[in-house]
């Protein structure tokens, strides 16, 4: 993920419910590219969803997670 200027930084996972499922990012970070590795050994396959807030701003993206 990409942070565009510093700031607090929320990165969370949520089934396709709505149910929070892992906060994997909470904390400020400086500007930059950002990686990071989830082990998500212990959900299902299927859809889940991941918002990702920075500032005043905030993106919703789906994914697919197959074991």
């Amino acid at each position: 993920y990409q942070v565009p200027v510093m700031g607090y930084v929320m990165l969370k996972v949520y089934d396709i419910l709505g149910r929070e499922m892992k906060t994997l990012v909470n904390e400020q970070k400086p500007a930059g590219n950002y990686s990071l590795d989830w082990n998500a050994e212990n959900l299902t396959s299927g859809v889940y969803l991941y918002r990702l807030s920075s500032g005043s701003s905030s993106i919703t993206k789906k994914m697919l997670l197959m074991k």
